[in-house]
């Protein structure tokens, strides 16, 4: 094809997808994020980029959220799902009308016996709620009055890569956005030198090696690209190239940048691609974070009683509870999404001798982030959510002794909470069967789960879309149920 009539064409197909009745939401997304003035300012006094308010649908009750995924799959079991009665059925072969011919994994298809194991540890009530909590998690338990618990999620992915990729994009093949990238390119970003979604990383002390993690699971898939999540890492400087190079200063940085951007210009009135805006616009981000950033992941100004609070892990950079009061801080400065993966909870064998720290890992960083959020006015305008992919079987993985067992992967039900912004706090959210293998009461899919965020943030699912090869995409595909009880 000639190069000026492709030019021409490029040219007019980006007109006519900037001019559609269907592209309202993007074109309220970028203006939201070309904005050069704001009329609103974050916690910290820092100017905010302005919020696309016409795309709020309910009344919200969130303005951010704060996942903290805990990665390699939580044995319900043994944290949350409280089951007394298998203590009597302990070494017997779990019966076929529980198991209903569900697949297995590799991992335990070619076992002879199926044997029930019930939970070593203690379970007590807690708060005025009465939630039934493991000893393995006092702090959480704590603030049991104001966690929603969800006992009866459940997922289709039984392996740990599309699992994940099924509950962070809403499909378990890879390509799909991001819930975070949903959300900056529905609402925006408060914070005009932040990015909008922001990722941190820590691997537990439970099984240190264990599953890992790939940038797509934060990636923006067919969205532009500036709506992905940036990785804050735990040593060095806090993003990759934040700092200068030797014998570069600001004031030549910033005259790079203007040159850049005058050439990237150009480029974008020839060619119409929308990516070339998206990077100019990226690279203007990343010259105000190497302010931003840096003054943010300072914690020196945070008091002792706070470094008690999250636990001594909080002054280990890296760490989940480190990345706990980050968090809280990112929330403080108006970042809308922000996601912590914890690393470690996948127990197939040697459970009791993994799962007491790595539920240590998180057990009061958790509960001081609520506790910290509440004090500080935040709770009420911050979504918190706590999940893994799926949960763990009843019945046991290899050889079952007095001491020792593992539990495999099970998708049919396991337990999340949430808390914060637009959730009713003390009460607890669906019920599994004696064995903690089918869901008794009001199930939740992960569609839903999804599909409630959004409405706590006062974007209806069905609304948050995206065209892409002749489809409108959107994160609850073509499903999803608000999860009205837990609604505050």
């Amino acid at each position: 094809m000639h190069a000026s009539l492709y030019n021409s064409i490029q040219r007019n197909s980006r007109r006519a997808f900037l001019s559609g009745a269907g592209c309202s939401l993007g074109l309220t997304a970028l203006g939201s994020l070309l904005a050069d003035d704001s009329q609103v300012t974050d916690r910290t006094g820092t100017q905010a980029a302005p919020v696309a308010n016409d795309l709020i649908h309910a009344i919200p009750r969130a303005k951010r959220v704060i996942f903290l995924f805990q990665s390699g799959a939580p044995s319900q079991i043994e944290l949350f799902d409280h089951k007394p009665e298998l203590v009597k059925r302990r070494g017997e072969d779990l019966p076929e009308s529980i198991r209903r011919g569900q697949r297995l994994t590799n991992m335990t298809a070619g076992q002879d016996k199926f044997p029930v194991v019930p939970s070593m540890y203690k379970f007590a009530q807690h708060g005025q709620s009465g939630a039934t909590v493991s000893e393995l998690l006092p702090h959480i338990g704590s603030m049991s009055d104001d966690i929603c618990f969800i006992k009866s999620l459940y997922t289709e992915a039984i392996n740990h890569d599309p699992a994940v990729t099924f509950l962070t994009t809403g499909a378990q093949l890879a390509g799909r956005p991001s819930l975070g990238s949903w959300l900056s390119y529905g609402l925006g970003s408060e914070n005009k030198d932040l990015p909008a979604f922001v990722v941190m990383l820590s691997r537990g002390t439970g099984r240190p090696n264990d599953q890992p993690l790939y940038d797509r699971l934060w990636g923006s898939g067919f969205l532009p690209s500036q709506h992905q999540g940036v990785k804050l890492r735990g040593g060095g400087d806090p993003v990759l190239y934040l700092s200068n190079p030797p014998g570069i200063d600001s004031s030549l940085r910033r005259g790079m940048l203007d040159d850049q951007a005058a050439l990237n210009r150009i480029q974008l009135e020839r060619v119409g691609d929308p990516e070339i805006e998206t990077r100019i616009k990226q690279y203007e981000l990343a010259y105000r974070m190497q302010t931003s950033v840096p003054e943010l992941a300072d914690v020196s100004n945070e008091t002792a009683h706070t470094f008690d609070l999250y636990g001594p892990d909080s002054r280990k950079p890296g760490t989940f509870a480190a990345n706990c009061l980050l968090a809280r801080r990112l929330a403080e400065r108006g970042v809308r999404f922000i996601q912590l993966f914890h690393m470690g909870w996948d127990q197939h064998t040697n459970l009791p001798a993994q799962i007491p720290n790595q539920a240590r890992d998180i057990d009061q960083p958790c509960a001081a982030l609520i506790r910290d959020l509440k004090q500080r006015g935040l709770l009420e305008d911050t979504l918190v959510v706590w999940s893994g992919e799926f949960g763990r079987t009843v019945y046991c993985q290899g050889n079952l002794s007095a001491t020792n067992y593992g539990r495999d992967h099970h998708p049919r039900c396991f337990t999340i909470w949430m808390a914060g912004g637009g959730i009713r706090g003390g009460m607890t959210h669906g019920e599994t069967d004696d064995y903690s293998y089918n869901i008794a009461r009001d199930p939740v899919h992960v569609h839903d789960l999804n599909a409630t965020i959004l409405h706590c943030l006062g974007i209806d699912h069905h609304r948050l879309t995206f065209k892409f090869q002749g489809r409108h995409y959107r994160l609850t595909d073509v499903h999803g149920e608000l999860i009205r009880p837990v609604l505050a």
